[in-house]
């Protein structure tokens, strides 16, 4: 029977275990999705300098740090300070069957964006069978390659 296997299933397994039903980060708001053979997932980062945002794998965990300095105004009074400040990371554990080595990651407009393809080896793939163009009954044809049994 042929079922539909996601690697990001553990992932959203964790989410729904520690957040409930709500699963944003309000630091680092994510979508993924499908298309294709490949993976995206973008990560909402506005007003981070793109020099710090570091995406590292290590076994089947994808890390994804960024920092957003504190803006220095020393003689300003602050009325509203909403926007958070400092360093930023979301951890994401993936499922195998994709290609962790070929992560594509670019960083654009606030949103940082990779594409994780999946790996060869997952890919689904037609496996032809072979047949013959004469079929030979069982118990005729030729009497080579055939041993006798005696008692």
């Amino acid at each position: 029977m042929a079922t539909y296997w996601d690697p990001f299933q553990e992932m959203d397994r964790m989410f729904n275990t520690f957040a409930g039903s709500t699963r944003q980060s309000g630091a680092m708001p994510m979508d993924l999705f499908r298309t294709g053979d490949h993976y995206v997932l973008s990560m909402d980062l506005p007003g981070v300098d793109p020099g710090t945002i570091d995406v590292s794998v290590e076994d089947r965990t994808l890390t994804v740090r960024a920092e957003r300095t504190q803006r220095s105004d020393d003689g300003a009074q602050w009325l509203v300070r909403e926007r958070p400040t400092g360093t930023f990371a979301r951890q994401l554990t993936v499922g195998r069957g994709l290609a962790l080595d070929r992560i594509e990651a670019s960083y654009a407009d606030g949103v940082l964006a990779l594409t994780i393809p999946v790996s060869e080896e997952a890919k689904p793939r037609k496996i032809d069978v072979a047949h013959s163009a004469g079929s030979t009954p069982i118990g005729q044809g030729s009497s080579e390659g055939r041993q006798t049994i005696e008692q």
